[in-house]
């Protein structure tokens, strides 16, 4: 959940649940997620990355898991960076309110 706390940080608009941190327009959820991975060759290492869901609303009004991407840098902000493009870019708009 460090990660997850850092992030919340960058993403002012996100709710913080907890588990996770989710990002709601009208036609988009995004979910982020703080995974942990022990590569088998060495488990005493264990891997953390922060997993983004992407959810569509369809007509009736349910959310349908769309895609997910993995993100893995040693940096925060450039984690949220990346995180905030890729966000962008999927749902083809700025979802962040100008201050």
């Amino acid at each position: 959940m460090e990660i997850l706390n850092s992030l919340y940080d960058f993403f002012p608009t996100a709710v913080n649940t907890g588990s996770c941190l989710v990002l709601v327009s009208e036609d988009w959820k995004v979910e982020m997620w703080e995974h942990r991975k022990r590569p088998l060759d060495s488990p005493e290492n264990e891997k953390v990355f922060i997993r983004v869901k992407f959810f569509k609303k369809m007509l009736n009004g349910q959310w349908i898991q769309d895609q997910y991407v993995d993100f893995d840098f040693k940096s925060i902000n450039v984690l949220a960076d990346q995180i905030e493009r890729y966000i962008q870019f999927s749902i083809g708009k700025k979802y962040r309110e100008n201050p």
